[in-house]
């Protein structure tokens, strides 16, 4: 029986779909979790939400339109991430605008299919994800993200380590807050309409947040919880998705459940009094104002 099932899964990691859905996974392992970790840092939890009703309003207007949906829920996901990044001076004020503006979103998704008499099951599917059905757009979506995302941690290591520790220290040094937020906002919009073919709406936390808070019980700094949850998005996508094609299991409630236990198992590890996760013990800050 095991044997039988052993020679089946490897028949289908010869298909192409389940070799390009791998593939997405892989790429989403190395950007996605990172997004996770800002997600955390800024406190914007409501942001992913909001996310996903703007990617439906995009897609039922990809839809009525004839453009591709999901370039239109990327488009509509950038442009709304970067419109509500005045509002995120304070966690309330941002999470106000993310409730207006999921509202909004889902009420004009609603319009636009119920006036236009366009099939909503196509725009509905985005809440299950259909990773199988992952093409060539899909893979360079997040193939950039892969880049973009570890190359502007990179490249403002300092900045984004001081923002995400305090924002108004981060004011004070010279950070410049309000670009660096407004981009990484859109960065975690786009990221969350990137992931939504892979595991659907109501699972993408799979992909970004659970990494990360796994990832955070286990690093000392940003950049050491940066690589763990990486490496744990990598071990988790390709363990939940072999393990969905084993059993016969759809792959987004299965990968779910595995970054879940992978994130439990994470807390029985005892915390140290010094740890911190967005502790900038390994980064170094610019010179603050003196204190008088």
């Amino acid at each position: 029986m095991n044997t039988l099932a052993t020679a089946d899964l490897g028949a289908l990691i010869q298909l192409v779909p389940v070799r390009r859905a791998g593939a997405a996974l892989l790429l989403a392992a190395v950007g996605l979790p990172v997004i996770g970790v800002v997600i955390v840092g800024l406190d914007i939890m409501p942001v992913r939400f909001a996310m996903m009703h703007v990617a439906l309003l995009g897609i039922a207007v990809g839809l009525l339109t004839g453009l591709d949906p999901m370039v239109c829920a990327l488009v509509a996901c950038a442009l709304s991430g970067a419109a509500v990044a005045p509002l995120a001076r304070t966690p309330d004020g941002l999470s106000g605008a993310m409730g207006l503006l999921m509202s909004l979103a889902v009420a004009a998704a609603l319009l636009v299919l119920a006036v236009s008499g366009v099939n909503a099951s196509g725009a509905f599917a985005l809440l299950w994800g259909s990773i199988l059905s992952v093409g060539t757009a899909d893979l360079v979506v997040l193939g950039a993200l892969a880049v973009v995302v570890p190359s502007l941690f990179w490249w403002r290591r300092r900045e984004v380590a001081l923002l995400l520790y305090d924002r108004e220290l981060a004011q004070c040094s010279g950070v410049p807050v309000r670009f660096l937020t407004a981009a990484l906002l859109v960065l975690v919009a786009v990221a969350v309409a990137g992931a939504i073919k892979l595991t659907g709406a109501l699972l993408v936390d799979a992909l970004t947040l659970l990494p990360a808070l796994a990832a955070r019980r286990l690093g000392r700094s940003l950049r050491s919880i940066t690589l763990w949850a990486v490496g744990i998005g990598v071990a988790v996508n390709l363990t939940g998705f072999l393990l969905a094609l084993w059993l016969d299991w759809p792959p987004g409630p299965v990968l779910v459940l595995t970054a879940g236990a992978v994130v439990l198992a994470a807390h029985l590890v005892p915390e140290r009094r010094d740890r911190s996760w967005r502790a900038p013990v390994s980064v170094s800050f610019p010179s603050s104002p003196s204190s008088h």
